[in-house]
């Protein structure tokens, strides 16, 4: 019997330690913390200890947590300087995006269609915002890109790609809403990094293109929200059947 109870007693458990949080709980707590002290981008975040003390956890759970807080780029690492809050960037989205499209040879013609068809939705969508509140140097700035484009369709320029980043970037500028803008350049980096591997344009796409925005700048200038409408619509339909083409060759 005394042989019994000394195993039963060798099988007790041991005393349970405190519980370190979770990966997961950590990253919440720094973002909690944020959020609370209503910090903004740039703003100093406490030290690795402090952050230890406050969240109850151990240095490599707040350093796991800040190491997948700054591939979200909501906390940003200065090296010799400390931990900020990030620039709350769109980075992980685009990132993510782009990596559907190189994946493979189905998805990467589904995520240009996608990119195509939403920013169409943001332009068109506020085309009488966009035509009233164009001023007249910005609407001079947008013929200027499309004669950047022009001359580097024709081989005596460079930059045809940024140029054209460039005018949707610009034509947006007026909304003064940082979500849409940053969401139509996640949607344009997505766009150009995944487009090379589609091989679906050529010299002749490029010079729809340069008439199409012309259309779009003489739309904007004349103050004609249906005409700015219908140009769009003009320019990103040969978009859409192009990748279509493409499809169906693949």
């Amino acid at each position: 019997m005394a042989v019994g109870q000394r195993a039963i007693r060798r099988a007790e458990p041991e005393p349970k330690a405190v519980r370190q949080p979770l990966r997961q709980e950590v990253v919440d707590g720094i973002k909690s913390y944020i959020l609370r002290n209503e910090l903004r981008p740039g703003d100093p975040l406490p030290t690795e200890p402090a952050l230890c003390e406050a969240l109850g956890a151990s240095r490599s759970s707040v350093r796991e947590a800040i190491r997948i807080l700054t591939a979200l780029d909501i906390v940003e690492v200065r090296h010799g300087h400390g931990t900020y809050v990030g620039r709350l960037s769109l980075s992980a989205l685009v990132e993510s995006l782009a990596f559907r499209g190189l994946l493979s040879p189905d998805d990467d013609f589904q995520v240009m269609s996608d990119l195509i068809e939403v920013r169409e939705l943001f332009e068109r969508g506020m085309a009488e915002r966009l035509v009233e509140a164009l001023s007249d140097e910005q609407i001079d700035r947008l013929a200027n890109l499309v004669d950047e484009m022009r001359r580097a369709g024709a081989g005596e320029g460079h930059g045809f790609v940024e140029a054209d980043r460039a005018f949707h970037t610009l034509l947006l500028a007026p909304l003064g809403n940082d979500l849409i803008g940053q969401l139509s350049s996640a949607f344009w980096d997505v766009y150009v990094i995944v487009a090379p591997h589609l091989d679906v344009f050529t010299h002749e796409h490029e010079a729809a293109t340069i008439a199409n925005h012309q259309r779009i700048v003489d739309a904007v200038r004349d103050r004609d929200a249906a005409e700015f409408a219908a140009a769009l619509s003009e320019h990103y339909e040969p978009v859409r059947q192009r990748i279509a083409e493409a499809r169906a060759r693949r």
